[in-house]
């Protein structure tokens, strides 16, 4: 129980003047005992449990270490903003299905379909292993990533690319030691991998992608030249 009762600047019987952090944290006390009687984590779309048994919420892409803290971040601003961004966008998509003529063909209505289900598939399972060239001791890493609910996996392959860490917005602020591998393949979301800022190396058999049609797993190895980090 927190003591008022002696607080500076209280008269004695008073019950003490709380200070803005103690009633910022009392606050946000209230709101996660109100979540937690009022939400159903199980019916919650954006709430995902990791490998590592910690929680993301796949809205905002953010990480927390348990119901609690994913909770208290449902109430703040970012969560709040992002939940009317979505439900705006979903209105939008809403009003263009209805203002489609019916006449339209078959592939267009398709299309509309595909792009409407594209947020109902997360992050694909990855995989990350590292080595080195028993030839010329460079580091290796090889990327596995699998797509098993993919449609149409023979017309539609991953595509990959690297990115400055002066490009992406997520960790700030951004250090030039690292560049990004991204990895798309819609309708999963796209993934990132944080690997060091050195040359890689595109010499025959250095390089290497490989798209497995029947499994859907996708493949990518690369070679760092030992020693030589690139320019930014």
């Amino acid at each position: 129980m927190v003591d008022r009762q002696n607080r500076v600047g209280s008269k004695f019987g008073g019950g003490g003047v709380s200070s803005s952090q103690q009633s910022e944290r009392e606050r946000k006390e209230r709101l996660r005992e109100l979540a937690l009687e009022t939400i159903d984590l199980a019916k919650d779309p954006y709430l995902m449990r990791n490998h590592l048994g910690t929680y993301e919420c796949k809205l905002c892409l953010t990480l927390h270490t348990n119901e609690a803290n994913y909770l208290s971040h449902t109430q703040g601003k970012k969560h709040q903003a992002g939940l009317a961004r979505r439900a705006a966008m979903e209105a939008k998509l809403a009003r263009q299905k209805e203002g489609t003529d019916v006449m339209m063909p078959l592939r267009s209505t398709t299309q509309t379909s595909r792009s409407l289900n594209k947020v109902k598939i997360g992050r694909p399972g990855y995989e990350v292993s590292k080595s080195r060239d028993p030839e010329t001791n460079s580091r290796c890493l090889t990327f596995e990533l699998h797509y098993p609910e993919l449609d149409d996996a023979r017309n539609r392959q991953p595509r990959h690319r690297f990115m400055s860490a002066y490009e992406q917005r997520v960790d700030t602020p951004p250090d030039g030691n690292y560049q990004y591998l991204l990895v798309s393949c819609d309708p999963y979301e796209t993934v990132g991998f944080k690997v060091p800022n050195e040359k890689i190396d595109r010499g025959e058999g250095k390089f290497v992608t490989n798209w497995d049609v029947e499994a859907k797993v996708f493949t990518l190895t690369l070679h760092f030249l030992n020693g030589q980090p690139t320019k930014s």
